[in-house]
C-alpha cells in the first residue's frame, strides 16, 4: 500500500497526464489535465424563486470512446428532484424532462458538449424520470410537480445511473427503478430493457431478488468486461433483503454479472467501508475479473457544520469470491441459516456462513491524493483510459438542492462558493 500511494504522490506532481491514442500511434498522444470543467450548460428553467436549474447533470456515469481518446459519453439521472414534505414523495422539477448522454470533447483544458443523445423506448418515444408503476420497478415514491399536483407512474420511467459503451457504438445503462439494465442503439432508442419483473422489452430477466432494491440505492453501477461479453453491475447501498428493519447494520453489497450472449448470472458480495456511507456509485472493468470501484459518503469538503471524510476508490477482484447465486431464484435470494445474505451484516457473518466476498485494496483517497481540493459532494462516475489514467466524474445535481421545504436552492459548493458543475478529474494510478 505504502508503494502504491508513493506512485499516486508522484504521479499527482505532474501537471497534466499523457497516454498514447492507441497502441497503434506510437507518435500520436493527448495531454490530459488533472480537471476538466463542462463549459455553459443549458438552464432547463428558473424557479419562481429565481434558482436557475441546469442541463448539466451529466455527471452520474461517464465512458470513453476507445476511438476518440478526447471523447468521453457522459450521463444524467432522471433530472431535477429534491424531497417532498410528506413521506416518500419527490418534486420533480421538470417532468417531461428526458434522461440523456452527452458526448463532450475535451478541449483546451474545458468539456465541450458537442451531441445529446435522448433516450427513447423501443417505439422511439421520449422517456422521462418519472417513477415507474407497480409491478414495473416502482420505488414506492409519489412524485409531485412544482405546483404540487400528483405526477402519474410512468412505464417509460428511468433513472439512469450507471454508462457502458459498447465496441458497436450502442450504450447500455443501469437503472435505479427497477432496477433495469437497459441496451440503447447509438441514436438512444431502446433495443433491450432488462428487469426482476419480465416487463422490460424482450422478456429476459435478472434474478429476483433485486426487486429488493432500496429506493434510489439501485443498480448504481455498471461495466462491461474488456472483451465485451459480460456486464457487471454494482448496487449502491444493501438491499432490503428481506426488509428496512433486518439490515439496518448491514455492508453487505450485492454486484452482479451478467453474460450478454446468454443472459447467465452470477452474483457477489462486496463490503461497504462502513454503514453510515451513501454507497458505491460506480464500477469499472481493469480485466476480466479485477474492477475499480469509487464509494463515498454524501457530504460535501469544506462544509463547517459536518464535512465529508470518505470519498475513495478501491480495487476489487472476484475470482476468489463466493457466487451466492438462488438457483431457485427466491424472491429473497438463497438463504443462508434461514438469512439472507444482507442479513448476515458484515465480514464475520459471511465468513460464519461459508461465503468469501469480493477481495477489496484501496487504490486512491480523493480527499487526500488529488493536486488540488476535491470540492464536490457526488463523485459518481470511473472510467479507465489507456495508461492506467482513471477519470472521475461528479454529479452536480442540474445546479441545484434540497431546500427543506419542498422546493430549490442553489447548489453552492461550500469550499469554493460556486454552483456545482459537471467536471472529470483525470489521476494516473498504480494497479
Amino acid at each position: 500500500m505504502k508503494k502504491q500511494l508513493l506512485a499516486i504522490t508522484l504521479a499527482l506532481s505532474i501537471a497534466t497526464l499523457a497516454c498514447k491514442k492507441n497502441s497503434d500511434e506510437t507518435n500520436s498522444q493527448i495531454e490530459y489535465p488533472s480537471v476538466a470543467e463542462a463549459t455553459d450548460p443549458a438552464i432547463l428553467f428558473t424557479t419562481a424563486s429565481g434558482v436557475k436549474v441546469f442541463n448539466g447533470g451529466f455527471g452520474s456515469a461517464v465512458a470513453v470512446d476507445p476511438n476518440a481518446p478526447d471523447v468521453f459519453y457522459m450521463l444524467t439521472d432522471r433530472g431535477s428532484n429534491v424531497a417532498g414534505q410528506i413521506a416518500n414523495s419527490i418534486i420533480i422539477g421538470k417532468p417531461d424532462f428526458d434522461p440523456q448522454i452527452g458526448k463532450f470533447r475535451l478541449k483546451d483544458g474545458k468539456l465541450i458538449l458537442e451531441q445529446t443523445i435522448e433516450l427513447k423506448n423501443a417505439a422511439g418515444g421520449k422517456l422521462n424520470g418519472v417513477p415507474n408503476p407497480i409491478g414495473m420497478g416502482a420505488s414506492g415514491e409519489t412524485a409531485y410537480d412544482l405546483n404540487g399536483q400528483t405526477i402519474a407512474p410512468s412505464a417509460d420511467g428511468i433513472d439512469s445511473e450507471g454508462l457502458v459503451r459498447a465496441a458497436d457504438g450502442s450504450f447500455w445503462i443501469s437503472d435505479e427503478y427497477g432496477p433495469h439494465i437497459a441496451h440503447f442503439d447509438a441514436t438512444g432508442k431502446t433495443i433491450e430493457r432488462i428487469n426482476p419483473f419480465g416487463t422490460g422489452t424482450g422478456g429476459r430477466k435478472i434474478p429476483a431478488v433485486f426487486a429488493n432494491r432500496r429506493a434510489n440505492r439501485g443498480m448504481e453501477g455498471l461495466t462491461i468486461t474488456p472483451d465485451g461479453k459480460t456486464l457487471v453491475g454494482m448496487m449502491q447501498s444493501p438491499m432490503y433483503n428481506p426488509n428496512k428493519a433486518a439490515v439496518a447494520n448491514s455492508v453487505v453489497l450485492r454486484i452482479l454479472t451478467f453474460d450478454i450472449a446468454t443472459g447467465a448470472t452470477k452474483q457477489y458480495v462486496y463490503l461497504m467501508d462502513n454503514t453510515t456511507l451513501t454507497g458505491v456509485s460506480d464500477i469499472v472493468a481493469v480485466n476480466a475479473t479485477t474492477f475499480l470501484t469509487i464509494e463515498r459518503d454524501g457530504l460535501f469538503p469544506g462544509d463547517a457544520l459536518s464535512p465529508a471524510a470518505f470519498k475513495k476508490v478501491f480495487k476489487i477482484d472476484i475470482s476468489s469470491a463466493t457466487d451466492i447465486s438462488d438457483a431457485a431464484n427466491g424472491a429473497t435470494g438463497k438463504l443462508f441459516s434461514g438469512k439472507t445474505v444482507e442479513e448476515l451484516n458484515n465480514l464475520a457473518g459471511l465468513v460464519s456462513a461459508g461465503i468469501a466476498p469480493v477481495s477489496k485494496t484501496l487504490v486512491l483517497d480523493l480527499l487526500k491524493d488529488l493536486p488540488s481540493v476535491y470540492p464536490h459532494d457526488k463523485a459518481e462516475g470511473l472510467a479507465l483510459l489507456p495508461g492506467n489514467i482513471l477519470v472521475i466524474s461528479n454529479d452536480d445535481d442540474f445546479g441545484v438542492v434540497d431546500n427543506g421545504a419542498s422546493g430549490f436552492a442553489q447548489k453552492m459548493l461550500p469550499l469554493t462558493k460556486s454552483v456545482d458543475r459537471n467536471r472529470l478529474y483525470f489521476v494516473k494510478i498504480q494497479l
